[in-house]
């Protein structure tokens, strides 16, 4: 029978990952209030990042101008994915590390399109 008081922490978390987990060790005694609430704060951490960039990149890549209650539904769904994503996968793949570099290209891309456009329409002008 294993001993179900400690959780172990993988000692290769993704760079993301590791910085919230990174003062737990390589298991969290579960029986101790303070490792525990440690657990929890740095998963916390983690799904805040991983949400705030999904949101970031959903909105730089696919939003659309939607009513109100629909734009309240579509980002509930994605808070609610994106918890189950970090919950399943955050430690085990790149989730919030593929998030930032989806939106550093979408911010990119965005900025590019923006003078582009800004510059057609003083061509225009002249």
């Amino acid at each position: 029978m294993t001993d179900m008081s400690t959780l172990e922490v993988p000692a290769d978390l993704w760079p993301i990952a590791d910085l919230f987990f990174s003062g737990l060790g390589n298991e969290v005694n579960l029986n101790d209030e303070g490792e525990v609430s440690m657990l929890f704060r740095s998963f916390l951490w983690l799904y805040l990042v991983t949400a705030a960039l999904a949101i970031i990149t959903f909105k730089l890549g696919f939003a659309r101008k939607l009513p109100v209650l629909k734009n309240i539904v579509v980002y509930s769904v994605l808070i609610i994915g994106t918890f189950l994503l970090t919950l399943i996968l955050g430690l085990n793949l790149p989730v919030a590390e593929s998030l930032l570099v989806a939106a550093l290209i979408l911010g990119i891309y965005r900025l590019r399109l923006h003078k582009e456009r800004s510059a057609r329409q003083q061509g225009q002008q002249l």
